[in-house]
């Protein structure tokens, strides 16, 4: 199958996901909604929990991309951390399954593939991919600090102090995933946060 018909795949769970509990996606419906005979839809997943598996998948990349592209938005560290905080709560806020990622909360709406990697017989690389171990909020943690480290870091010298500040904000954008701040005082909030660490180039 093409990348792109998977993609309309997903979409049309994604779609269904919000109208309904995941209990009540039929794989016919999502189908028809993609355009594609159920047969193909099986193929592409091997089962609803494949499917299932792809959709978490693909959210959480949809998500990390965004915490690059947010660590890309300034010159600042503090804003680019910022950024990423708030890219983080916006994100959350708008994705049931990004902030049951995020969280560990996984209400009955959605579904809740099992974390660790399940046997794959797919010849879909996508789908082994998906069908491999899927982050829990504690490899969130981990995944979006060792980005920022990465962006942020100017020398092995810093790289100790920029990680503990980095994990800070990390840990604060997912406190406000669960409480969320008044709008608009996010950078404040992570300035505050930062305002001992020096060695941010701020």
């Amino acid at each position: 199958m093409m990348p792109a018909a998977r993609e309309s795949l997903l979409d049309a769970a994604y779609t269904a996901l919000a109208r309904r509990p995941w209990s009540a996606v039929r794989m016919v419906d999502v189908a028809a909604m993609a355009g594609v005979s159920r047969q193909t839809l099986y193929n592409e997943f091997g089962s609803k929990e494949g499917l299932a598996r792809a959709l978490v998948r693909r959210e959480a990349d949809a998500y990390l991309a965004g915490v690059d592209r947010a660590l890309a938005t300034h010159t600042d560290a503090r804003e680019r951390l910022a950024a990423t905080a708030e890219w983080t709560t916006s994100a959350a806020r708008s994705n049931a399954l990004v902030r049951a990622m995020l969280t560990g909360c996984w209400s009955e709406r959605l579904p809740s593939p099992a974390l660790p990697a399940v046997p794959s017989s797919s010849a879909v690389p996508a789908q082994r991919r998906a069908d491999g171990p899927l982050p829990s909020p504690a490899d969130f943690v981990t995944l979006v600090r060792d980005r920022a480290v990465a962006a942020l870091a100017l020398s092995r010298a810093d790289t100790p102090e920029v990680t503990r500040a980095c994990e800070l904000v990390v840990r604060l954008a997912l406190s406000w995933v669960v409480a969320p701040p008044a709008r608009g005082i996010t950078t404040e909030l992570v300035r505050t946060a930062l305002a001992p660490s020096h060695r941010l180039g701020v």
